[in-house]
């Protein structure tokens, strides 16, 4: 299912360089660029407040705004570079890229992970370890998904999800093309593989003592 394309709100940058960067975060502004889409590079200022509170609730280099500048067009933007200061760790640049409704764009989607009741091997105890809580894809920028599902459905212990077992929105495809990659995997419960290991090893024991008796 596509996701509803939120606004991203900023102003014309006016002066270029360095030293119209730096009045504009102390203004309370992030500068930024918008680049691509057969226009001309345009400089933009973001709202610092606002674009932490984006920053902060996840996703940003993967969510695919409407960017609205006063006397421009609005125009489809995903984000592909947030520079940061390297002490605060605090957003001091951003760099957008216009998208087209068809343009093909590479993305990290999340795995959403489905039906753990159904899962036999979770039930017995088994542990569902995630492999790639997130899978790079190639998407339209018209439909872009908000989560990829993963269902456990039937799994037992040593069984894996593979990407193969993902149903894909259409138009949508995998980076990783040359192999069937694991996403995730039931594991036997740690006292299970415990036990397991003690017998093996009793077993080896047993088998040195009867060697030697011989």
């Amino acid at each position: 299912m596509a996701r509803d394309i939120p606004d991203l709100h900023a102003t014309l940058r006016t002066g270029t360089g360095k030293g119209a960067a730096r009045q504009a975060r102390r203004d309370g502004w992030v500068p930024g660029v918008v680049y691509g889409g057969g226009a001309d590079p345009l400089p933009i200022n973001i709202k610092y407040n606002a674009l932490l509170k984006r920053l902060k609730a996840g996703r940003f280099l993967s969510t695919l705004f409407n960017l609205k500048v006063d006397g421009q067009e609005d125009v489809r933007v995903i984000c592909r570079d947030v520079q940061r200061d390297v002490v605060k760790d605090l957003p001091t640049h951003v760099d957008l890229m216009r998208l087209r409704r068809n343009s093909r764009i590479n993305l990290f989607i999340g795995v959403d992970f489905i039906n753990h009741d159904a899962a036999p091997g979770l039930k017995k105890g088994g542990v569902l370890t995630v492999v790639r809580p997130e899978v790079e894809l190639k998407v339209t920028a018209s439909d872009i998904p908000e989560r990829i599902v993963a269902d456990l459905s039937g799994l037992d212990i040593g069984d894996v999800v593979t990407i193969s077992m993902i149903d894909l929105p259409e138009g949508t495809r995998p980076m990783i093309t040359d192999r069937d990659f694991t996403i995730a995997n039931i594991s036997a419960p740690s006292g299970l593989r415990a036990g397991d290991d003690d017998d093996a090893t009793e077993h080896e024991a047993d088998a040195g003592d009867a060697v030697e008796t011989a």
